[in-house]
């Protein structure tokens, strides 16, 4: 073999000895981490998308000092709300705290909780999972990062690699197995039985379950892996409110609107308003906007809602 061959051999073996292993690629990292991504979309509707381009952004494809010490693919820094372990490091000013973990999927399920738990995000929620070029311009206006080219920046990992197709529900799921319906099976919303488990269903997108006789919102929160705050946030209930057997309960956000075939609903002798964003999985303040109504008031029994479009004057 010719010593220039042998050389440049050396030099890549002596690199992965030194260094612990070659450089991740964007490809590795999307195969290593795009099911967490889409857990975690499941989980607390944060595209997967978006969660995707952050972490590959924020920590070089993985390769990043902070992925590669602490675990921290997100760059996100300790604040006063972290108890857990740190790890310090130079960035907008030198020794700053960064939040550490265990392992990468710690890093992806605080990412999500990150985003869900501090208001000024609560905002980014409204707009479909589906809406990555929002949700990346929408972390940039919240103040996620400092770059004033972060949205695009974002936009242009997610188009070039094609990572909105992780933001379909659909994607990469098992082939459902049609299976006689005994009556007691709950279905989805195209009929078959649910994949995610015997009592969760979706519609407009949202899973969503029906409580029983001895549920509480926190034994829901439990049996389904999300935090109770999180049921009482999507639902728009306060934790004061009785759980009654037969509700429906959201596991991920309500949307700004019904689902494309639900355009109108007349209400009916003994529903009221937030009894229709629950039926439809809408926010309830956009219910009221999309027919001009004055927050907290009723309509009568026979008034026509809009569910998509705003109502006309």
């Amino acid at each position: 073999m010719p010593y220039k061959s042998l050389l440049i051999i050396s030099l890549i073996l002596f690199s992965v000895a030194t260094f612990g292993q070659a450089k991740l690629t964007r490809e590795d990292y999307i195969n290593r981490y795009s099911d967490m991504a889409i857990r975690e979309m499941k989980r607390s509707g944060v595209p997967a998308s978006i969660t995707l381009a952050q972490g590959m952004l924020e920590s070089d494809n993985g390769n990043s000092t902070l992925a590669a010490k602490a675990n921290n693919h997100f760059g996100i820094k300790c604040h006063t709300d972290w108890n857990g372990g740190t790890y310090y490091h130079d960035d907008d000013r030198p020794n700053e705290c960064f939040r550490k973990y265990k392992t990468a999927e710690g890093s992806y399920v605080d990412h999500s909780d990150f985003l869900t738990q501090h208001q000024r995000y609560a905002f980014l929620f409204e707009y479909e999972t589906t809406d990555y070029k929002n949700w990346a311009k929408g972390l940039k206006q919240a103040g996620y990062a400092t770059n004033k080219n972060y949205a695009e920046l974002l936009i242009k990992i997610i188009e070039d690699n094609e990572l909105y197709r992780f933001d379909d529900k659909n994607y990469h799921k098992k082939p459902i197995v049609k299976k006689k319906r005994t009556g007691k099976e709950p279905a989805d919303e195209e009929g078959s039985i649910n994949p995610f488990g015997n009592d969760v269903m979706t519609y407009n997108r949202i899973e969503y379950v029906i409580s029983k006789e001895g549920d509480t919102y926190e034994s829901v929160a439990e049996r389904h892996e999300v935090m109770p705050w999180q049921i009482y946030k999507y639902n728009e209930l306060t934790k004061d409110s009785v759980l009654i057997p037969g509700t429906r309960l959201y596991l991920q956000p309500k949307r700004r609107k019904a689902a494309v075939e639900d355009k109108f609903h007349v209400l009916q002798d003994g529903e009221n308003m937030y009894e229709i964003s629950q039926q439809f999985g809408m926010k309830l303040k956009h219910l009221y906007r999309l027919n001009r109504m004055q927050p907290g008031t009723e309509p009568e029994v026979g008034s026509k809602l809009s569910l998509r479009k705003k109502a006309k004057p």
